[in-house]
């Protein structure tokens, strides 16, 4: 590369924070990209998109969906201070997409506006060639997975890319990566992890069930591995 890490970063940043597509195209968001980006990072984090009072903090994750999340991470032995300073958090869009119309919670972005946000994800995989991906939350999950599967499916399970398979680090393609349900059925090996987490929202009662719990501590268990194994 012939510029700096920070100089390439800042100029990715300002082009978030200066997009204006979704706003272009008639979607009533507010304009503002949430997002964090230390300069060097193995571990990526997709959200689905920032809330009201990620926009008032200016941080991803900041109010009661991001109290849980950290207690999942913290099970898996991140720190939140650490976690938030060392790692990639993004979204699948990157701007707040206001409320529903039915005024219960916030409304779910398009696959138009997920379309015009993709780009930016891309670069932001493209440089950082995350070692370990995390996507939280139904949107950042199908980013990988079927559409059609069901949480319960997909929790509780990683996905491994072999790093002959990383050719163009932009790879969701779960055909060409390995299925597994512990860290033991592949072991530390060059790739790419997928853990998916549920959303943490409190207003989804998924991860109350016991039965889902008990998914969402197995995918604890498969992070705990990797930060272990890999020193993330």
């Amino acid at each position: 590369m012939t510029e700096s890490i920070s100089p390439i970063l800042n100029k990715l940043g300002l082009q978030f924070r200066s997009c204006r597509q979704c706003i272009d195209a008639g979607y009533s968001i507010a304009p503002g990209a949430i997002f964090s980006h230390p300069s060097e990072s193995r571990v990526m984090l997709i959200g689905q998109a920032p809330g009201v009072t990620e926009v008032e903090a200016q941080r991803p994750f900041n109010a009661g969906s991001g109290r849980r999340l950290f207690r999942w991470l913290e099970s898996a032995g991140w720190r939140e201070d650490d976690f938030r300073s060392n790692n990639v958090m993004t979204a699948v869009t990157k701007c707040y997409p206001g409320k529903d119309k039915n005024g219960k919670g916030d409304r779910v972005p398009s696959k138009a506006e997920q379309n015009l946000c993709r780009p930016f994800l891309e670069q932001e995989i493209m440089y950082y060639r995350p070692q370990l991906m995390i996507p939280v939350g139904g949107l950042a999950i199908k980013l990988f997975y079927l559409a059609k599967l069901k949480l319960d499916e997909v929790i509780g399970t990683a996905a491994f890319f072999p790093a002959r398979n990383l050719s163009s680090p932009v790879n969701f393609d779960l055909s060409q990566a390995d299925l597994v349900s512990s860290f033991d059925e592949i072991g530390k090996k060059d790739g790419r992890w997928i853990v998916p987490l549920p959303h943490p929202s409190g207003a989804s009662l998924w991860p109350n069930k016991p039965q889902n719990q008990i998914l969402i501590d197995r995918g604890i268990e498969i992070l705990c591995s990797l930060r272990k194994a890999y020193h993330l």
